[in-house]
């Protein structure tokens, strides 16, 4: 793994407006990520994952949102702090998304040759012709069919599985340097769920582009990524190498997480974990910590005030953790 960090996030922070009150999506959320590494962001629905990688590439919809504070630094520069002419020179090309639904994400009225071809012009500066031998080569390698002649089929004509694959290709085809993920496995079934990883992996590897993999599912994540950053309420409340976090989780959240999962190494019969309760309203959330309601070990500080981040040496890797257990 990678010492040079290509891209560091600091105190993120962006926040919805609503009638009802300001919406916390993201609060303060920090991480950093290494050349050729791979970082995984789990959580449930609502946690803030998305909204995160969103304003990455400030692609946060304002109003009624906006992004508050923090930092997002591509090789040292903030792109938070970007004129939107050259910001464009970083969306598809420095730092790629791969999005929930590809279906949504590929325009239905335009031929896959089109939408691709389009994107390797603008980033690549290449002329059509050159640009559609790469972008063949791309559908190659991400395992679509002849692929010479299925570029110029439209999106209804593929399978979701294959609508995915088009997607990779399209994301990586400018070899960004960053490839944001945000549940790309959501919609398929399991048999491909694990085609597309096992693609997504092969090809992030051969390109040597860093991957941020956003999901709910710690099975995904479990043999892709390096670190893992677990988020709760708009923060990240504990991040560790996948490995350390498997092992020893210390979040009681983490903890949660991990055992609502079934194992086949362990005995049947048991009744499978489950966290009670739900996630909070983030609508002017009070400074504490949003996981007490739901937590075993609540004590009455965690009432009162959020805990401060703990830090610890693992071998040649940093742990973090925010939790009064640790305080």
């Amino acid at each position: 793994m990678s010492e040079e960090k290509i891209l560091q996030v600091e105190d993120l922070k962006t926040y919805f407006r609503t009638d009802e009150g300001t919406v916390k999506a993201v609060d303060g959320v920090s991480f950093s990520l290494g050349r050729k590494e791979s970082l995984g962001i789990v959580g449930e629905s609502g946690s803030g994952k998305s909204v995160t990688n969103q304003s990455l590439l400030r692609l946060i919809p304002s109003p009624p949102g906006k992004i508050v504070g923090g930092s997002v630094k591509l090789e040292g520069v903030d792109i938070l702090k970007l004129p939107k002419s050259k910001l464009r020179n970083i969306r598809g090309n420095k730092i790629s998304m791969i999005f929930q639904d590809p279906m949504t994400s590929l325009n239905p009225f335009l031929k896959i040759s089109t939408q691709m071809i389009e994107t390797i012009m603008l980033h690549q500066h290449e002329d059509k012709k050159t640009a559609r031998e790469h972008s063949i080569e791309m559908l190659r390698m991400v395992g679509l069919p002849k692929p010479e002649r299925r570029i110029d089929n439209y999106p209804h004509q593929f399978s979701g599985g294959m609508r995915q694959r088009v997607m990779i290709a399209m994301a990586l085809s400018c070899k960004p340097q960053v490839l944001i993920a945000d549940e790309p496995t959501t919609a398929l079934d399991v048999t491909i769920q694990a085609q597309i990883l096992e693609i997504m992996q092969d090809l992030s590897d051969r390109l040597g582009t860093a991957l941020i993999m956003i999901t709910h599912d710690l099975g995904v994540v479990a043999g892709l990524c390096d670190r893992i950053a677990v988020m709760y309420a708009g923060r990240i409340v504990e991040e560790a190498d996948t490995e350390v976090l498997f092992e020893e989780p210390q979040h009681p959240y983490t903890q949660g997480l991990i055992s609502s999962v079934p194992r086949l190494d362990k005995k049947t019969g048991k009744k499978l974990s489950s966290i009670p309760g739900q996630p909070p309203n983030l609508i002017d959330l009070p400074d504490c910590c949003p996981f007490y309601p739901r937590c075993p070990h609540v004590m009455d500080i965690c009432k009162n005030k959020y805990p401060n981040e703990v830090k610890t040496e693992v071998g040649s890797s940093t742990r973090r953790v925010s939790c009064w257990l640790y305080s």
